[in-house]
């Protein structure tokens, strides 16, 4: 399937209006809202638009910013990064590489050894149980 090629009508039927709102139009969930954010369960998250595998579990850790942070993405093809200029700020946006969604920023405020954060929206992912 072409992900990044899909209608806006195809993804307000695949996708809850919240979800939509994140992944389609770039917004944000409100932080601490978020069912993956306090979750440590063993694991994979899945984009939630397109179900890629991103993030294992084992590389999330609590960030205390109200949002789930990652050091790294299970594989580095499975994201995309843009420059991001709204909100009067420069960040780093973070997507999914298969299907274009919005999943959140990345900081350069993490854990040794690379430094990084990836600071996920909770409604950008599915969490599928089990060892990676």
């Amino acid at each position: 399937m072409d992900w990044k090629n899909q209608s806006e009508a195809f993804w307000r039927e695949r996708l809850t209006p919240e979800q939509f709102e994140i992944l389609r139009k770039k917004g944000t969930e409100r932080p601490f809202s978020g069912q993956h954010c306090q979750s440590h369960s063993p694991g994979t998250y899945l984009c939630a638009g397109c179900d890629q595998e991103l993030f294992v579990a084992h590389e999330k850790f609590d960030s205390g910013t109200g949002w789930p942070s990652f050091t790294q993405p299970l594989r580095p093809e499975a994201i995309e990064t843009h420059l991001d200029h709204s909100h009067g700020m420069v960040r780093v946006e973070v997507c999914c590489a298969q299907c274009g969604g919005h999943l959140g920023h990345v900081f350069e405020d993490g854990p040794a050894p690379a430094g990084l954060r990836y600071c996920i929206n909770s409604l950008s992912l599915k969490h599928r149980s089990g060892r990676h």
